[in-house]
């Protein structure tokens, strides 16, 4: 087993991503997520890959496009309003089926907003932040060593659903100090990139492109994008459940507000209360059958979010009328205490 090291979640991102085999990065700076293009700067021609420092974010992610459509494993990191611009990149990406990693380190908005820790950008990442029918596969790690897993894991995925994904975290994780253990990485059987742009020397050409304008192409490939989802929807969905067979209260949260959750959840039992916690790991699919599953018998949920209410969304529509569901949350940057949300449970939970 490797050793532990103490480093900080953006790092883990960046060195995880050179581990996974990633020999392309674009980006441009941003606070809270610069120390990931600060270590892509000397680390990624060491290993003997691309940095390029963008001059928009605009550009960065269409840089993306052209070395992911070459068959190089590709990645961009942005903030907030940065992601904001690379959304148009985003639909091109999902549009042409072709992999890469997106890393948003959320900051507070809307706007320009403030560069503390926020979970104000999951509608973006999970609905579609550019334009047509496509979605992202969207991971949301709970502390610096799902940092490291989830963005070796993103690249595999990417590449076996030809897809774009996001690691969805925020400021305040990407700043974390957190012990990590460096696991290496093992390539797993995938699909050989015959699609990419590589010469055509002794094989017809291959075309990337996402302008259909022929009699009924554009709806054939937004079929076939939508039963790539529906595959993704059966085969992708994690979570983690923690006291939930017993509880009556379950809150629901992912990233920084997990953490906070499972504070507040384990003061709350000490307490005797049966609280549980319920963590989306995928954000997008989201583990809407594990929620359904927990409904009924008077159980109630309470949706802990850093924002003004986005997620909960997706818990009431997965819940279906069957329990209540209530949320607490707090936005523009502010981040909550496990008292906060104890407080808040106490009220709905008397002793």
């Amino acid at each position: 087993m490797a050793n532990k090291t103490l480093i900080k979640g953006n790092e883990a991102i960046a060195k995880a991503a050179i581990e996974a085999g990633c020999r392309f990065y674009a980006g441009y700076p941003i606070t809270p997520q610069n120390e990931i293009p600060e270590y892509m700067s000397y680390a990624m021609p060491e290993a003997g890959g691309v940095f390029i420092q963008a001059e928009s974010e605009i550009a960065a992610i269409n840089m993306v496009y052209g070395a992911s459509a070459a068959g190089v494993r590709a990645m961009t990191s942005s903030s907030s309003p940065g992601i904001s611009l690379k959304q148009e990149g985003l639909s091109f990406l999902a549009g042409a089926e072709l992999p890469a990693v997106i890393i948003n380190v959320q900051r507070g908005g809307p706007g320009l907003g403030n560069i503390s820790g926020s979970q104000a950008d999951y509608f973006q990442a999970v609905k579609g932040g550019g334009h047509g029918d496509y979605k992202l596969l969207v991971y949301a790690p709970y502390n610096v060593q799902e940092m490291w897993d989830l963005t070796m894991l993103a690249f595999d995925k990417a590449d076996l659903y030809r897809n774009p994904v996001m690691i969805l975290t925020d400021g305040i994780l990407g700043q974390m100090m957190e012990p990590l253990i460096p696991t290496r990485y093992v390539k797993p059987q995938l699909p050989e990139k015959t699609w990419a742009l590589t010469g055509c020397k002794g094989r017809a050409p291959n075309v990337i492109k996402t302008l259909y304008m022929g009699d009924e192409e554009l709806e054939q490939l937004n079929n076939t994008l939508m039963e790539k989802y529906r595959t993704i929807r059966e085969k992708e969905v994690r979570f983690e459940a923690i006291n939930v067979d017993d509880a009556d209260i379950v809150l629901v949260a992912f990233g920084i507000a997990a953490r906070i959750s499972y504070s507040a959840m384990a003061a709350l039992r000490k307490g005797g209360r049966k609280v549980g916690l319920l963590r989306p790991i995928t954000l997008f699919p989201f583990p809407s059958d594990a929620i359904l599953a927990l409904t009924g018998a008077g159980r109630k949920f309470v949706v802990v979010e850093l924002n003004s209410g986005q997620m909960v969304e997706d818990v009431r529509l997965s819940v279906n009328g069957r329990s209540e569901v209530l949320f607490y949350g707090r936005p523009g940057g502010a981040i909550m205490k496990p008292n906060e949300v104890y407080d808040f449970v106490s009220k709905i939970y008397p002793e």
